[in-house]
């Protein structure tokens, strides 16, 4: 059993914080007030500039590379270096930063040069994406949208033996806050015989875990289950917007296409294994008659420990309720538990073929549905297919998304005697098609 860490830090606002305790630490690429994007650590309602941190050398050894590496305007060469470096970084922060710091009055006269205010910083994406990579891995949200399509068989023969994935669009990927633009698209309306083209009429988002790739491999080579999750540089949220019409048209014979390619939206902190590490859970075992993994997906120490206990929450906000002042209203709460394979078995069987995965790379689950209507990640589920509207608390109707609505989608870790753990939010308005 994981030791509860709790320590407390000198910065008050980060004690009982919801998402950046002393005990969180996620990194990211942020802008203070006149200056340029540099990487940063979330701590309470602060930034921690390591750009500013390591000019003024307060770090030694590995965790001076590392903040150096995450000086300029993306994390892609702090990923490179790997867990090491990372990890020592994450543990003379926590001396520097934690409660008795013999470095605090040092840190408290550098004042906002070296711990800028969160709202007064502009977030940006933390990486420069090379690729980006959908998976399909939430079991619940397959069957759901199976049923849909296939009442008889809603899932294909493959989905228990792969981890099924396609190739998305990295230049679209976008971070919290910045506003989408509905796409125009091809669709097929029933009945018809040729197809239309203007705007999606079916609009939607997808509640995904992101997971960054850190160190990569060779072109040619593979990287074994039990050394995967070394090359995971951390985690965030992501939104993988779906114009379902266009999709239900263009999907047939390679899949997605423009129906996922106009944005997809990643919460701007990058939360690292170790932090994760009190929240790790058994692989759920698979129901009784599914086929075992082949042996390069299958790993004991993976399936004893690969999964993780991670809530994750969409709620969503129509223009007329900002009007009104009303509160975003909850669409669904679900779990990453709702995995059918761990993140491990996705890069393993990613690059099994050769595969060559680089720092910087994303990937996407897929949509983390549970069983039940509350914890359905998409409107497609939550509606069923159109047909059944949800009724927002400004009188409203929503079977898919309107211009103006936003949607929010938060995670949080949460375990007696443990620090709550949290991602921030990925965040994301619809503006109108052009």
């Amino acid at each position: 059993m994981t030791q509860a860490d709790n320590r407390r830090s000198w910065i008050a606002s980060a004690n009982g914080h919801p998402d950046f305790p002393l005990q969180n630490l996620p990194l990211g690429v942020f802008s203070p007030p006149g200056a340029s994007p540099r990487g940063g650590v979330a701590i309470g309602d602060a930034i921690f500039d390591l750009k500013a941190a390591s000019d003024a050398g307060l770090f030694s050894g590995d965790a001076a590379e590392a903040a150096l590496a995450a000086s300029g305007d993306d994390l892609n060469a702090l990923f490179a270096l790997g867990a090491g470096p990372r990890r020592a970084l994450r543990e003379q922060l926590q001396e520097l930063l934690g409660e008795g710091s013999p470095a605090q009055a040092r840190l408290e006269a550098m004042g906002q040069a070296l711990l800028p205010s969160m709202a007064s910083c502009t977030l940006h994406l933390p990486a420069r994406i090379g690729d980006y990579t959908d998976f399909y891995v939430g079991i619940h949200h397959a069957n759901n949208v199976g049923r849909l399509f296939r009442p008889d068989n809603p899932l294909l023969p493959n989905y228990k033996h792969v981890p099924i994935g396609y190739h998305g669009r990295a230049s679209t990927v976008v971070v919290s806050g910045t506003e989408v633009r509905r796409p125009n698209g091809q669709t097929l309306a029933p009945g018809a015989e040729t197809p239309s083209f203007g705007p999606s009429k079916r609009l939607d988002y997808e509640l995904e875990l992101g997971i960054w790739i850190g160190q990569g491999n060779a072109m040619g080579e593979s990287i074994a289950i039990g050394e995967a999750e070394r090359h995971v540089a951390g985690y965030c949220l992501l939104n993988d917007w779906s114009a379902r019409d266009v999709q239900a048209w263009e999907y047939q014979p390679l899949g997605p296409f423009l129906a996922k390619n106009f944005a997809t939206t990643v919460s701007p902190w990058v939360i690292t294994a170790e932090a994760l590490e009190p929240f790790r859970k058994a692989q759920p075992p698979r129901p009784e008659g599914d086929p075992q993994p082949l042996p390069y997906l299958l790993d004991d120490r993976d399936q004893a420990g690969g999964a993780f206990d991670i809530q994750l929450e969409v709620l969503l906000q129509s223009a007329a309720m900002r009007e009104q002042g009303l509160p975003p209203m909850r669409l669904a709460l679900s779990n990453t538990l709702n995995m059918y394979w761990t993140v491990a078995q996705m890069v393993a069987h990613h690059s099994v073929g050769g595969c060559k995965l680089q720092p910087g790379d994303l990937f996407g689950s897929g949509t983390l549905s549970g069983q039940q209507p509350e914890a359905f990640g998409s409107l497609l589920e939550s509606t069923f297919g159109g047909k059944q509207p949800l009724s927002l608390p400004s009188g409203e109707e929503r079977t898919f998304l309107a211009d103006g609505d936003e949607v929010i989608l938060r995670a949080r870790c949460l375990r007696e005697g443990h620090p709550s753990i949290g991602f921030g939010e990925c965040r994301g308005t619809i503006l109108p098609a052009r």
